[in-house]
């Protein structure tokens, strides 16, 4: 294959290798408001506030299960992102915009959520497995088989190969719109940014757009999310169709609001998960083109 391509193998595996860095980093700094917001969604008669269910997770179980199902997010985390900044990349150098050649000339600030949304439905489909097994996981109150390899033992022996891939359509409804406003809203704050803060160092741009992004993107998908969160905690959970009966049944249950529930620790957590994130994509590209691969 040609090295103009854009599949070419240096682009390909730098944008593998900045995908991997900022995703550890991401996993680790957001796990603990993700673990929160998946115990409020799923049970929120018991959990039904940020500080209480804080409050109860380390009270009872210890300050360590914050990070339960960290392994199996982080290593989704690697696989989502290489897929997701992966066919991102591949997409703008196929598609190139050609104002980023010229500062004089303002980027085209629609095309990033067209492919951010095509990107989306690209990722769903690599994600998938890590994010049912790390639901279940979240879920389980207390120590004992709470372990995502005994998750996993359980999942293979009830439902077989078919369960890591419970709630497809779900993870589908929630992608496509997080990652057509995280890629959309990441380029077009970069772009303020510098139009407006030229002073302002890149690292921080990096930064402060990811974790923009980030909110942004949560707020956009998170009416999807909770219905996505209670479809793959279940344990009887069909691989595609259970999405929107569950989605109807929260609506009328408990109101339209309840689709936002966990909506706070979210956001909490999405900008400094998000502005680690894409600070180290950035920083992995720089250190890829000067010392991996120049």
């Amino acid at each position: 294959m040609a090295e103009t391509s854009a599949l070419n193998r240096r682009d390909v595996t730098r944008d593998i290798f900045s995908a991997s860095i900022g995703s550890v980093a991401c996993c680790y700094t957001g796990q603990p408001f993700d673990t929160v917001k998946v115990r409020m969604q799923t049970n929120p008669a018991a959990f039904p506030s940020v500080v209480i269910t804080s409050r109860s997770i380390m009270t009872n179980e210890g300050i360590s299960a914050l990070w339960k199902g960290a392994v199996p997010t982080a290593m989704g985390m690697v696989l989502e992102n290489a897929m997701a900044f992966g066919v991102n990349e591949a997409l703008k150098r196929t598609f190139p915009d050609d104002a980023k050649e010229d500062p004089t000339k303002r980027p085209d600030l629609i095309r990033p959520f067209l492919m951010g949304a095509i990107t989306g439905c690209c990722s769903a489909t690599v994600l998938l497995p890590s994010e049912v097994v790390k639901a279940k996981t979240q879920v389980v109150v207390g120590n004992t088989g709470a372990s995502s390899a005994d998750i996993y033992k359980k999942m293979m022996k009830r439902q077989g190969i078919r369960s890591l891939f419970v709630g497809f359509d779900a993870q589908i409804m929630r992608d496509a719109p997080f990652y057509a406003f995280f890629f959309g809203t990441y380029e077009l704050n970069c772009y303020l940014f510098r139009t407006y803060i030229p002073s302002m160092p890149e690292e921080l741009n990096y930064f402060m757009s990811g974790g923009f992004a980030g909110m942004l993107g949560w707020a956009a998908a998170m009416p999807f999310d909770v219905p996505k969160t209670n479809v793959q905690a279940s344990w009887d959970t069909r691989v595609v169709g259970s999405y929107f009966p569950e989605l109807i049944r929260i609506a009328k249950e408990r109101g339209p609001l309840a689709l936002y529930t966990g909506l706070l620790p979210t956001i909490a957590r999405a900008f400094p998960a998000n502005a680690a994130l894409f600070l180290g994509v950035e920083m992995g590209k720089k250190f890829f083109d000067k010392w991996v691969w120049p």
